[in-house]
């Protein structure tokens, strides 16, 4: 399951609001250091793409992890 931070310096302070932007298109970044893709800018629809089912969102000063499903995500 690959793990989100927001990107542009973004944060949020609760479960709902990172969901909200991530489910909203906003875009995030890929921490995977074992991926060639670690960095990039990913959104909801990339993520549909891949076809990942769920991401972990990173927030609250990166101390806390949702785990979020993927609209239309999983293969």
């Amino acid at each position: 399951m690959p793990t989100l931070t927001p990107a542009y310096g973004r944060d949020y302070k609760s479960k709902a609001a990172v969901e909200a932007d991530f489910k909203a298109g906003k875009d995030f970044v890929l921490n995977d250091m074992s991926s060639p893709h670690h960095g990039r800018y990913v959104n909801v629809q990339d993520a549909r793409g891949a076809g990942w089912a769920t991401v972990n969102l990173r927030y609250k000063r990166l101390t806390r992890v949702a785990v979020v499903k993927v609209p239309g995500g999983g293969k």
